[in-house]
């Protein structure tokens, strides 16, 4: 079994984590400078990522998080976020093939209409399912990211957006995807994995 599989494997949502334990910015910082490769519609990087290590803010987001105890004892609440703008950068994106001759001025001014006009003529739905679906690919990544790195996860939509807007100071522009409480995993009450289908029940070949 190579080691991505067993990463695979081993990683699973964690309900309950080791009280006190620290996770320093830095480690965070080396996770989010990994996470930055996930793969993301034109390359817009529409994912925003929050994290809160802070005790009493942590308590304001495990209110808004409807009391969850594993809030609580985490080290870290991630909010993930979507960026319903993320098509307006599309230029500064590009700039730098530009400028190493990857891209010609007219394939770049072709990128820069094309996207934009595929995310305005979307209207908001669209932008809103692109910022949803390309900020939960990040978001999957880093918690492959932080099992590698000795860190469990629990991914969580179990939260009052609006509370948390008020909270972290969220503008319009951003839509909250996800939590991602990060810790220790306390596993003395583990319980089992649960089931997973076979693939059969979710996959077929050619056709549904």
């Amino acid at each position: 079994m190579s080691q991505f599989q067993q990463l695979v494997q081993a990683r699973r949502s964690a309900n309950k984590f080791k009280m006190d334990v620290a996770i320093s910015e830095q480690e965070l910082h080396d996770m989010f400078n990994l996470v930055k490769f996930a793969p993301s519609a034109f390359n817009l990087q529409h994912a925003r990522y929050v994290a809160v290590t802070d005790k009493e803010l942590k308590d304001k987001i495990y209110e808004a998080a409807h009391k969850q105890y594993k809030v609580k004892t985490s080290s870290a609440v991630i909010a993930v976020l979507g960026d319903l703008e993320a098509y307006r950068n599309v230029g500064p994106i590009n700039e730098g093939l530009l400028n190493l001759g990857v891209m010609d001025q007219r394939e770049f001014d072709e990128t820069v209409s094309d996207v934009t006009r595929m995310y305005e003529e979307g209207g908001d739905q669209f932008k809103r399912d692109e910022a949803i679906r390309n900020a939960s690919l990040s978001a999957m990544l880093f918690m492959l990211i932080a099992k590698d790195k000795g860190w469990d996860t629990c991914p969580m939509i179990g939260f009052d957006p609006e509370q948390l807007r008020q909270v972290l100071n969220i503008p319009d522009r951003f839509v909250p995807v996800m939590l991602i409480a990060v810790g220790k995993e306390d596993t003395e009450k583990q319980r089992p994995r649960g089931y997973r289908k076979p693939v059969g029940e979710f996959a077929s070949f050619n056709g549904l």
